[in-house]
């Protein structure tokens, strides 16, 4: 396991979470009971920031950080990167907020930091998956890791998961300010990007589940939109063309 000494953060987007939320961070405490936990939602109508807000102060490992509306998970994961540099954390790890990230790899992805600067949930290497997955869904996600990690040379099997444990000296190397996606495409460019600052990278296997409680935010205009800027970077990577590629 890491160092008692290192700080950890769990970053946690939101967005009509409210069922999901309390027994999420129970289960985060009872994997990591180091951790600290940012709640980042997104003005979300069902009370999930409100609810937020009472776990807060009744537990002083919870921080919330409220937003005027929904802006898309990548600006949220920025958000947490930003206030783990802000705060001087050692590691900021991002998972899902409806269970598809279960907290019980928590382990495997904090004792693969010992060695990695960056360390994949991956339900594509041995003893990974996922459970109740249609076969288009399936092929999709295959297909699009396929693409992102020929184009973009990311030595990763799941480049799309966005359970992630990350180095936060590492993320102070990687150029945020030229990050363009903001949608699905995120965790490709992100992971790009970490490629770029010589990340060492590293998988761990999980099983990704079907949320528990509420409803998938999976749109598909964004899925379309995202897979073609996942396809523009890419091929600038490939090519060396503009500052997309650094």
């Amino acid at each position: 396991m890491h160092s008692p000494r290192q700080r950890l953060l769990v970053s946690i987007a939101t967005y009509k979470e409210r069922d999901n939320l309390e027994p999420l961070i129970r289960e985060i405490h009872h994997f990591a009971p180091q951790a600290d936990v940012l709640v980042i939602d997104d003005n979300s109508p069902d009370g999930t920031g409100e609810l937020a807000d009472e776990l807060a102060r009744q537990d002083p490992r919870i921080h919330v950080l409220h937003r005027a509306g929904k802006l898309g998970l990548g600006t949220a994961i920025l958000a947490g990167v930003r206030y783990a540099m802000d705060q001087d954390y050692t590691l900021l790890l991002n998972m899902d907020a409806d269970f598809s990230h279960h907290p019980r790899y928590l382990p495997a992805l904090l004792k693969g930091m010992n060695r990695k600067d960056v360390m994949i949930g991956s339900r594509y290497v041995p003893g990974g998956g996922t459970v109740n997955w249609p076969l288009s869904r399936r092929f999709m996600s295959w297909g699009v890791n396929l693409v992102s990690r020929l184009l973009m040379r990311i030595p990763a099997r799941d480049t799309s998961g966005a359970y992630r444990c990350y180095r936060v000296s590492l993320l102070r190397k990687v150029a945020l300010d030229k990050l363009l996606s903001r949608g699905y495409s995120f965790q490709q460019e992100m992971i790009y990007r970490c490629r770029v600052a010589r990340a060492k990278i590293g998988e761990t296997p999980i099983l990704f589940e079907d949320r528990r409680a509420g409803t998938s935010k999976v749109n598909l205009w964004e899925a379309v939109r995202s897979l073609s800027l996942i396809i523009f970077i890419g091929l600038c990577a490939t090519f060396g063309l503009g500052n997309e590629a650094q």
